[in-house]
């Protein structure tokens, strides 16, 4: 069986374990720790996403956050404002048509901004991207029609366990075929040594532009679904910080590793509301939780500067463990 066929398998297994698992969650977990799992799936989105642009292409982006912000907005705009009335739409393909709707405003958005400036490197795209992100917040916020600073509310919530996770997989599955393409070649080569891909004739640009418009195409997706959950979204929500969060998750979980970086996503969004029920000596941590989530951080980076998976290859590790397992078995008895 091709590669190509069998990620088409996993990708197909991935869905239906979505969906099985959906009907006990819903019916088992209580309403905080399900925002706390649909809060990790959608970090884990944009996680992968950002993964796309700054570990698979080797840039810095720090405006993520406004692509979220672009597709949120976009998003909940079309549900509150133009198909609020609207009859005979069912609620899936509702939601289906708003989130693609706003994964496209982002990415034309990330096409708008990528042309130009992704020519720049290093901190200079830093610094771009980031005056992105704060221009998109303050638009948003003097956009009356859209609330101005109070945003949007009233948000009917469509968003599920299955469309969160169902989409993650989807963007795993592009990640995945993407970097085993001849685009994911593309990819790699500017990363590694730029310079060295141009003499070459590489596009680099070209490759950039291209990781750019897909990581904002799901970060406007990611942004649709937070909408979509919290009922309100507000400019304030989008702001440098959250562009920092999930650099953090990024960089933490191993720049270009998928896997690596979804861990990650997932333990920074799930330790500060675990911070929350846990006593120490009869003292609670919950007033300290964000100081040691960031005393984790920083612990991390000393003893893991490559990230939690940065260097995790499974195909060796499996290797390596078949390996031992098959020496150990053939070593003769000792008489």
């Amino acid at each position: 069986m091709s590669k190509k066929n069998r990620s088409y398998i996993y990708l197909l297994v991935g869905l239906v374990a979505v969906v099985g698992l959906s009907f006990p969650l819903e019916a088992s977990v209580n309403s905080y720790d399900m925002r706390i799992i649909i809060n990790i799936g959608i970090s884990m989105i944009l996680a992968a996403s950002l993964n796309l642009i700054n570990g698979f292409t080797g840039q810095f982006s720090l405006g993520h956050a406004g692509f979220m912000a672009i597709g949120a907005y976009t998003a909940s705009a079309l549900t509150t404002l133009v198909f609020g009335s609207a009859e005979g739409v069912t609620q899936e393909l509702l939601f289906l048509v708003v989130l693609l709707a706003g994964g496209i405003t982002a990415a034309i958005a990330g096409l708008l901004i990528g042309i130009p400036s992704l020519r720049l490197k290093g901190d200079y795209l830093a610094i771009v991207t980031l005056g992105f992100g704060e221009i998109i917040r303050v638009i948003l916020q003097n956009i009356e029609p859209l609330g101005g600073s109070l945003g949007i509310s009233g948000i009917p919530r469509y968003t599920t366990f299955i469309w969160t996770f169902g989409i993650l997989a989807v963007l795993i599955f592009i990640s995945e075929n993407l970097m085993r393409s001849t685009y994911g070649r593309g990819f790699l080569a500017t990363r590694d040594d730029e310079i060295a891909a141009e003499s070459v004739g590489v596009n680099t640009t070209k490759y950039k532009v291209i990781a750019f418009v897909i990581g904002a195409f799901f970060a406007g997706v990611a942004g649709g679904l937070y909408g979509h959950y919290n009922s309100l979204i507000r400019p304030l929500d989008f702001g440098f910080l959250k562009s920092v969060e999930i650099v953090v998750m990024v960089i933490l979980g191993g720049m270009g590793s998928t896997w690596g970086v979804l861990l990650a996503a997932a333990l920074l969004t799930y330790l500060p509301e675990a911070l929350r029920k846990i006593d120490l000596f009869g003292v609670s941590l919950s007033d300290f939780r964000m100081t040691i989530y960031s005393l984790a951080l920083i612990l991390l980076m000393i003893f893991r500067p490559q990230g939690l998976l940065g260097n995790f290859n499974p195909k060796e590790f499996a290797g390596r463990f078949k390996k031992n397992g098959q020496s150990k078995k053939s070593k003769p008895a000792v008489s």
